[in-house]
């Protein structure tokens, strides 16, 4: 198969612990898109903490894009022009701020640069060290939230946010998509909405078939696009159950485990063709 597309989750994915691309990864990036191929970045990160690695990739010369809030944003890096957008109500994101009220979690949204927050906690701190956004505490946090969101996450405890995420997924369906992109993390967008429908929506633009995609990522948000792609990877430090649905598993994110995707499945391709 001739791939034209690679899909990158960030965290824990192209990323190493201490969020930095390594060499051997980026040189493999840029070498893919000088042979013509696209490298998208999907994260459930906000587009302005995804612009700097965008950059570092020069996805702007190469006329790529990023899907960012889960994929209920992409945008165009050459032209940073929206392509498509799916934001929640204010009245949405007070409805989860009671859930999270009467559940005893925290919760976090953006209004439009910022963190909003209604109590500082640590899990605020780990958002604003990934995203480097200023944060917001915001005690009034239904006067704070007076426009339409991109997304709403409620952040605690892994073990915590297993069982919550069981309980809203079903409560919730058909109004949000409720999936956690961290074990600390869970996420809620507008209901249809995740990086395999978003990537679904941009392929069909580009002209592009999900036979000649790879999608690569680590986590439960990264399911969606791993299902879809026509080849699904899964880090090596994902969790088993993202492993058992991926076509291939590759090796984690402090080994190279991106680079040794692309090297193998695009850089090998190109240079048979040539």
């Amino acid at each position: 198969m001739n791939y034209k597309m690679i899909v990158l989750d960030l965290d824990d994915t192209l990323l190493r612990d201490d969020h930095t691309i390594s060499p051997r990864t980026k040189q493999a990036l840029m070498d893919a898109q000088e042979a013509g191929m696209k490298v998208v970045l999907a994260s459930g990160r906000p587009t302005f903490a995804m612009t700097h690695i965008a950059k570092e990739l020069e996805l702007e010369k190469y006329g790529s894009f990023i899907l960012s809030f889960n994929g209920a944003k992409i945008t165009n890096c050459a032209t940073q022009e929206v392509l498509f957008s799916s934001t929640l109500t204010p009245e949405t994101a007070h409805e989860l701020y009671a859930i999270s009220k009467q559940e005893g979690v925290w919760i976090h949204t953006y209004v439009g640069d910022d963190i909003v927050t209604p109590a500082h906690n640590k899990y605020t701190d780990i958002e604003g060290e990934i995203t480097g956004m200023p944060i917001v505490e915001a005690e009034d946090f239904i006067a704070a939230v007076q426009e339409p969101v991109v997304k709403v996450l409620m952040v605690d405890d892994p073990e915590k946010l297993v069982a919550l995420e069981s309980k809203l997924q079903p409560q919730l369906a058909g109004e949000l998509n409720v999936v956690r992109s961290k074990p600390f993390f869970l996420e809620f967008t507008e209901a249809g909405v995740d990086k395999g429908t978003s990537l679904h929506h941009l392929i069909q633009q580009l002209g592009i078939k999900r036979e000649e995609v790879i999608a690569i990522g680590d986590s439960y948000n990264d399911l969606a696009m791993i299902e879809f792609a026509g080849l699904g990877v899964a880090m090596g430090n994902a969790p088993d159950d993202i492993k058992a649905v991926a076509n291939y598993v590759t090796d984690t994110n402090m080994e190279d485990g991106v680079a040794k995707v692309v090297e193998k499945y695009m850089l090998n391709q190109a240079a048979s063709t040539v």
